[in-house]
């Protein structure tokens, strides 16, 4: 969840992180009164939904959507007879069990399924849901630049289970004017016209993720190809030349040699593209990102201005394939990766970049400590994040790594990040979980250094 929107060329990143800090909050308090996630651990759950199979037609001009989802939900206990679903503010038009109309109620952002027939253990049923609405939140329309594109939460474009510890594929079908092209997760399988002359694209995703990480860019785009590898990069943009696309991500392939190094784990996908949107977007998806246009001019005008695309690609392994396990966990997301996309800086630019990061970390850090707002970076809740909260996730997390780092010297902590990444890579984790991966990896009991840092046991933190 990324860092917002400014008209101006940045000589550092200190500023663009608190603009952006307030995208993650919007996100950050939307998500927690959607999906209600303010535990440190979740309850087993009742049931899963594996697959998402949605067909979706976003108008742009009234800024509305209209869709039909099939969920593949399998019950984890036996005389299962209802489904609570997150829905925001969508309108439920229907719902059937295997084309049986059911009955269904909505209630505070949760659509609640009253099953006629109960489920079995380990019984996989097929509900389908048709729906319509006008979104405020999750989805951003820009008629006069016929764009549309998704940010959190994903549960107010489509009726999910909207929370970082529930994984499942997808199969989007999106429905939309001819002249618009659209960029979803994984990889897109088919294409084709339609009578009324709209333009169906598919696309699956294979990989079972958190459904917080779905999403889609449409715009009147063009897309530059390269291949790096095992990977189609795609530079996605309405208002950029080849030449300036070139120029704008010629890191990325770096950074994907740079992420699968220190990480041990190969990039998942067999695609990953880059859209250069209109307004203030900075949001990691599975498989892509959508990045505000005003980031190419900054990258233009200084090559070293790529904090934001390096932190955005370090998200695909760290935040979208180890995800935090919920939101009071959050830091794990945020913080590893404003941490790596120094890392990378430092390895695309020499140290002294790095180090001009970390101490923005720590200064940032430093103002919030100072005025006695320092916290344990294990939130008890995440409901309704402070300012002050935000730093501690992004930059108080950014600065732990660093010390641990520090502490722990090169060989010791770069295995330990490899073990973490490989161990937990498609799974949900929470702090204890990277912990003990780093004190696996180095041999040593870290409590007292997460006590000190992390937990806030010991307050007499120096810098």
């Amino acid at each position: 969840m990324k860092r917002k929107n400014s008209p101006f060329v940045f000589s550092n990143h200190s500023l663009l992180r608190r603009i952006v800090l307030s995208a993650a909050a919007l996100f950050l308090i939307v998500f927690a009164a959607g999906a209600g996630r303010n535990q440190t651990t979740s309850p087993a759950p009742l049931f899963d939904v594996v697959h998402y199979n949605l067909l979706l037609e976003p108008d742009i001009d009234r800024k509305s959507v209209t869709g039909t989802e099939t969920l593949s939900v399998i019950s984890r206990t036996a005389g299962l007879r209802e489904v609570e679903l997150n829905c925001g503010e969508l309108t439920i038009d229907s719902v059937k069990d295997q084309g049986v109309a059911q009955k269904f109620a909505r209630h505070e952002r949760q659509l609640i399924i009253s099953l006629s027939r109960a489920m079995k253990q380990n019984e996989t049923r097929e509900i389908e849901i048709e729906y319509h609405g006008s979104p405020r939140r999750g989805i951003r329309f820009v008629p006069d630049r016929r764009q549309v594109y998704t940010v959190f939460s994903t549960s107010q474009w489509m009726v999910c289970v909207d929370g970082p510890d529930r994984r499942a594929t997808l199969n989007l079908k999106l429905v939309l004017p001819a002249g618009l092209i659209a960029v979803a997760n994984d990889r897109m399988v088919g294409q084709h016209t339609l009578a009324n002359g709209k333009i169906s694209s598919e696309w699956k995703q294979d990989a079972p993720v958190p459904a917080y990480l779905f999403g889609f860019a449409v715009g009147k785009f063009r897309t530059l190809t390269e291949r790096h590898g095992h990977v189609e990069l795609r530079y996605v943009s309405e208002q950029y030349t080849d030449d300036e696309l070139r120029k704008i991500f010629r890191d990325t392939a770096d950074m994907i040699d740079f992420y699968e190094d220190k990480a041990g784990v190969k990039y998942p996908f067999p695609g990953y593209s880059q859209v250069l949107a209109a307004g203030g977007v900075e949001q990691e998806m599975s498989s892509f990102t959508a990045l505000r246009e005003t980031y190419g001019r900054d990258v233009l005008a200084n090559e070293r201005a790529i904090w934001l695309g390096a932190h955005e690609l370090a998200h695909q392994w760290w935040g979208n394939m180890v995800t935090n396990r919920d939101w009071t966990h959050f830091w794990l997301n945020e913080g590893i990766a404003s941490f790596m996309a120094s890392a990378y800086k430092e390895h695309r630019f020499g140290q002294a970049e790095y180090l001009k990061d970390t101490e923005e970390y720590r200064l940032n850090y430093e103002k919030v400590r100072t005025a006695g707002k320092d916290r344990s970076l294990v939130f008890p809740d995440w409901n309704s994040p402070t300012a002050e909260d935000r730093t501690l996730v992004y930059d108080k997390g950014a600065y732990v790594i660093h010390l641990l780092r520090t502490e722990l010297g090169e060989q010791a902590f770069w295995s330990g990040i490899r073990l973490y990444t490989r161990s937990y890579f498609g799974k949900s984790v929470t702090t204890a979980d990277f912990q003990r991966a780093m004190e696996e990896a180095s041999k040593r009991n870290l409590q007292e250094f997460f006590n000190k840092w992390v937990y806030l046991r010991n307050k007499e933190s120096e810098f």
